[in-house]
């Protein structure tokens, strides 16, 4: 990390989690400001314009997706969902509303600076990159090209447009109703067969089979990331 020591908001109303949460992200650097509901998260970020949030569902005053939703009405701040409710109808209901990431307690200290490392790299300052490096696969945005170990990969345009929304996306999860309303447009969100489809046929030509070294990751039934580097 360098000299500048990211600042991050933890919106939680559990105080022995807000307290883990203060010793993991200042042990790894970063500054952190505490709110107990939802009321208060809102003004915080609205006044302090943090690096990121970390948001818990189960507020005591407003529900998180609600803070999620008024939050995406005018900033892209990267936010962390992490909460108790584990249902997949949460998580896609989260997802949806605009969080970036979502983790449920209990949680590894690991995995949640990995997932906050990713989400702030992709809003760092500096030019948005062209070009990616997907192991053997190179897919340059600015060319519109694809290529697998030096040879041209000739994508259809459906297929070509998925792996550049997660690659724009990288790091993020992107729900199966969000590359569908993207891709194919609003009337088409439960349309889930195209995707599967369509990312079936794309891992063939780009090499990604192996389940164990994954390009485009599955996430259990919500949707599809690519992880950043």
């Amino acid at each position: 990390m360098s000299d500048y020591q990211p600042e991050i908001l933890v919106i939680d109303d559990e105080r022995q989690i807000r307290r883990l949460l203060f010793l993991t992200l200042t042990g790894a650097g970063y500054r952190v400001r505490e709110c107990e509901n939802g009321t208060l998260g809102l003004n915080e970020i609205a006044l302090k314009r943090p690096d990121a949030v970390i948001l818990d569902l189960g507020l005591p005053d407003i529900s998180g997706l609600e803070v999620l939703d008024r939050l995406r009405e005018w900033t892209q701040v990267p936010i962390l969902v992490l909460t108790a409710w584990d249902q997949e109808e949460d998580k896609i209901k989260a997802l949806d509303a605009g969080a970036d990431d979502y983790l449920t307690k209990p949680f590894g200290s690991g995995e949640l600076l990995a997932r906050l490392r990713v989400m702030l790299r992709r809003v760092s300052h500096g030019p948005e990159p062209t070009a990616f490096k997907l192991g053997s696969v190179v897919v340059d945005l600015a060319a519109h090209r694809v290529t697998m170990n030096g040879e041209e990969v000739h994508l259809t345009q459906k297929e070509y447009d998925i792996l550049r929304l997660l690659l724009v996306h990288r790091g993020k999860v992107l729900t199966h109703r969000q590359i569908l309303r993207e891709i194919w447009g609003p009337n088409h969100e439960e349309d889930t067969h195209y995707l599967r489809v369509h990312l079936a046929h794309l891992r063939q030509k780009i090499g990604d089979t192996d389940p164990a070294r994954r390009i485009i990751r599955a996430e259990s039934g919500l949707g599809y990331r690519i992880a950043a580097e």
